[in-house]
């Protein structure tokens, strides 16, 4: 995930707009750690988030003229797309992009999230299975 977030540093770099009265480059690392947190969050929780690209956009798009704003965009969403491609290439060995073990969506009754192990198509563990078909039925709805 790292080389896709520097991989939109680059390419947006010489457009962020600078403060001159400040001595550091302050916007582009706030627009670098943007684009870290938003690619980690990827990875980590892609279930739940929904538009990336849009909440990146929205989290950079005050550091760039208005003129280079529909190029950031496109920027945003071509390296978005190849990394959540990429992310669906992993195999599936109860890992996360991080190496970290896999846990089920769900909470228990206790509001304690589920230790058990997901299924690889849903994020959800085979107790929890019900709840995917609730999230199938208002994804119309929502639409």
């Amino acid at each position: 995930m790292y080389g896709f977030s520097r991989a939109i540093y680059r390419e947006l770099a010489d457009e962020i707009i600078e403060d001159p009265s400040r001595g550091a480059p302050v916007n582009h690392e706030r627009v670098l750690r943007a684009c870290e947190s938003a690619l980690e969050r990827l990875a980590t929780d892609r279930h739940y988030f929904a538009r990336p690209a849009r909440t990146l956009f929205n989290d950079i798009r005050i550091y760039f003229p208005m003129s280079s704003q529909l190029r950031v965009l496109h920027v945003i969403q071509r390296y978005l797309d190849l990394a959540d491609e990429f992310l669906t290439r992993l195999p599936q060995n109860g890992l996360d992009a991080y190496g970290n073990p896999l846990q089920c969506r769900a909470s228990t009754r206790r509001g304690t999230p589920c230790q058990r192990m997901p299924l690889p198509h849903n994020g959800y563990c085979p107790s929890h299975q019900h709840l995917a078909k609730t999230e199938e039925l208002e994804a119309p709805l929502a639409a």
